[in-house]
């Protein structure tokens, strides 16, 4: 059993059950399923977040979890990975303009509403990409109305999407012409993107694995959700695709990340191949 922990002192390392215990209550909150080959990952960050929050050891550290959603909130932020860069899998950006969009667009009239979705957005280069993409290579772009919505587990994460503000790394894939067009440039080589941009992009909490927390973001066209599912067992990797399949409109589009192989349930959606990328289309209503 852990030791209580002063103000200064690091918390006593978790036994194999409290760290069942902790593993289990963050697989109900969130469908990532850790366990004893990512103690020291958990356990380093949990350690920071007792020490934060000035509880009493482990136990009365879970007993404030339980109590405090704001808690619950820190600990998720601390322990998820923001890993991205703008124009990320790139190949599915061209099939944005080149295929989804232009089949959603006849089915529309100039000024309806098209909707896409980041999920999950982490700290927002690739919602803001949507939007930079859009306005270089989608010529009618302006005749309809475009919403671009991102949405993360994370919330420290999105507060620093809603800033915009990008390191030399997250913006090495954009050309230099595009960086100067659409970034202003800010002290220590960072950057930040303009701010008509930023107003382009909503950005909202949602869980993968939370049916009401994804419902509230209603219905899309089309749903980036790339290299997410991996970090999911396959319990999860479901309850995350049931949800995904939900928010989509009909005849809308999925695209996962390359490396992710959770095939949507038959009859759900549809897997085409658009200008050679595979996408999930959910059937059209008769």
């Amino acid at each position: 059993m852990s030791v209580p922990a002063s103000p200064h002192t690091a918390p006593a390392p978790l036994s194999r059950q409290e760290l069942m215990q902790l593993c289990d209550f963050l697989y109900r909150h969130t469908g990532l399923a850790y366990g004893e080959p990512k103690r020291y990952y958990i356990e380093r960050r949990v350690a920071e977040r007792v020490l934060h929050s000035g509880a009493a050891g482990f136990a009365a550290y879970m007993a404030r979890l339980r109590n405090s959603p704001a808690e619950v909130e820190a600990l998720v932020n601390s322990l998820t990975v923001n890993e991205t860069y703008f124009y990320r899998e790139d190949y599915q950006l061209r099939c944005l303009s080149g295929g989804m969009l232009p089949e959603i667009a006849a089915r529309r009239s100039p000024g309806d509403r098209i909707r896409l979705w980041s999920m999950p957005c982490a700290t927002g280069e690739e919602a803001y990409s949507l939007a930079l993409w859009l306005l270089e290579n989608w010529p009618v772009v302006d005749a309809y109305h475009v919403e671009i919505v991102g949405s993360d587990i994370d919330t420290r994460a999105l507060a620093a999407a809603v800033a915009g503000e990008y390191g030399a790394r997250a913006l090495s894939r954009l050309p230099p012409a595009l960086v100067a067009r659409y970034f202003e440039p800010l002290p220590g080589g960072r950057h930040r993107i303009i701010q008509d941009l930023r107003e382009s992009v909503r950005f909202t909490a949602a869980n993968l694995v939370e049916p009401a927390s994804m419902a509230a973001q209603g219905g899309f066209d089309v749903i980036f959700c790339r290299n997410a599912l991996i970090y999911f067992d396959t319990a999860s990797r479901q309850r995350a695709m049931e949800n995904l399949e939900a928010a989509l409109l009909p005849g809308g589009f999925l695209c996962l990340g390359r490396s992710e192989t959770m095939m949507p349930r038959p009859g759900r959606l549809q897997p085409r191949r658009l200008g050679g990328v595979l996408v999930h289309q959910r059937p059209e209503a008769a």
